[in-house]
Parts: structure tokens; C-alpha cells; sequence
């Protein structure tokens, strides 16, 4: 008998947690930016990034697609769930990867770890997705 101590875990349950860490730092990547200075007075004024309601909304969509994916992963079925976590696993790396480039400053230095994290778990994804045992990915 296995120890229970030692039990795989299910690529599917790696995979919703490891969504489910890129949302975390996310969150707090966004809540300790509010730290920078003059950032919460452009929130007040409206002269930030997000200055239009099609930009905030594009900005929420982006930002749903990591939580989504956490329930995403434990509910579709193989294949799709293989390919889906590959293909949102390279685009959020590439993305976090341009923004870690586009923020060193002193004051982003932190953001620029979260993107790198960040970078570093959606490439964890894009590997477990990748090596999904075929005999399971094909049901």
C-alpha cells in the first residue's frame, strides 16, 4: 500500500493552483502599486492608465481569464484543458515577461518580481499542461 503521505496529486489540481498563485500575486502586485507615489491621486483624478471605461473593462477581462482558469482547469475535459492552459500559460508569460521589462524603476522594483513570479508559475503551467500523460489527455 502507498504511503498517504506520498499521494500524486492530479494535473488537473496542479494546475488550478497554480492559477490560483498567479491570481494571488496579481491582487497584490495591483494593491501594493497603490504605495507608489502619486498613484492613488491619478485614481482620484482619472490620469492613470486605466482612463476610459473600455479600458478598465479590457483591463477586467485580462485579469478574469487567471481566476477563470483555476476552475477551468479541474472542470473541462482533457484535451481542451491540455491545450487551453498551454495556450493562456504562454500568453500570460509573454505578457508578464513585457511588463517586467517595462517596469524597472525604482519605485516598480516590485513589480517587476511579481511579473517575474509570475512569469516563472505561468511557465510551471505550460510545462505540467504539456507533459499531461496522453493516455489521460485523450479521454
Amino acid at each position: 500500500m502507498e504511503n498517504p503521505k506520498n499521494v500524486e496529486v492530479n494535473i488537473r489540481i496542479k494546475l488550478a493552483f497554480l492559477w490560483t498563485s498567479v491570481t494571488f500575486l496579481y491582487i497584490y502586485g495591483d494593491y501594493f502599486e497603490l504605495y507608489i507615489p502619486t498613484k492613488t491621486a491619478g485614481l482620484v483624478n482619472g490620469i492613470n492608465l486605466l482612463d476610459s471605461p473600455m479600458k478598465l473593462f479590457s483591463a477586467s477581462v485580462l485579469l478574469a481569464i487567471p481566476a477563470a482558469m483555476i476552475f477551468l482547469s479541474v472542470l473541462l475535459k482533457p484535451p481542451f484543458n491540455r491545450w487551453l492552459n498551454i495556450g493562456m500559460g504562454v500568453f500570460f508569460t509573454l505578457l508578464m515577461l513585457l511588463i517586467a521589462a517595462t517596469s524597472l524603476t525604482p519605485w516598480r522594483i516590485f513589480y517587476v518580481f511579481y511579473a517575474i513570479t509570475e512569469s516563472i508559475i505561468t511557465s510551471l503551467i505550460v510545462w505540467y499542461a504539456a507533459k499531461w500523460p496522453r493516455q489521460e489527455a485523450m479521454i
